[in-house]
């Protein structure tokens, strides 16, 4: 995970997530969850105040968390109840006591949704490498 290999040249990270069990699975140094949409991790839209909250809570969770794999729950709902996450999840009926699921399949690959997409991405690598990963460069 690329926040281990910041943290293995010294500088601290903090992943802020909404997707626990995914978060669990990789185990960053230390990490925020917040229950929320997935690509809303910072807060919801236009909600400043509440986007603040959470990015005080974040950091100071980023000087607070001394345990390595810790992951800091906030308090924070993205609604009174929880009947977003179903159309979140694109749930479907329960079946033999289990949701169904109806996301589409993942793949390992990168996926896109045109031609054009995958064509400028690979032009871009081509020219550029990978210009997120430059921290990896050795100095």
């Amino acid at each position: 995970m690329i926040a281990r290999e910041i943290e293995s040249r010294g500088i601290p990270t903090l992943c802020l997530s909404s997707a626990l069990s995914i978060t669990r699975a990789v185990n960053p140094p230390r990490a925020v969850f917040v229950d929320f949409l997935l690509g809303h991790t910072a807060g919801k839209p236009n909600d400043k105040p509440l986007q603040r909250r959470i990015m005080i809570d974040a950091l100071s969770a980023l000087e607070s968390i001394q345990v390595p794999g810790t992951i800091r729950e906030l308090p924070y709902r993205w609604s009174d109840d929880d009947g977003w996450k179903d159309h979140a999840l694109q749930r479907g009926p329960k079946v033999d006591g289990k949701h169904s699921d109806h996301r589409v399949e993942r793949f390992s690959d990168p996926q896109y949704q045109l031609p054009a997409d995958r064509a400028a991405a690979e032009a871009e690598l081509a020219r550029d490498g990978c210009p997120s990963c430059v921290w990896l460069e050795e100095t």
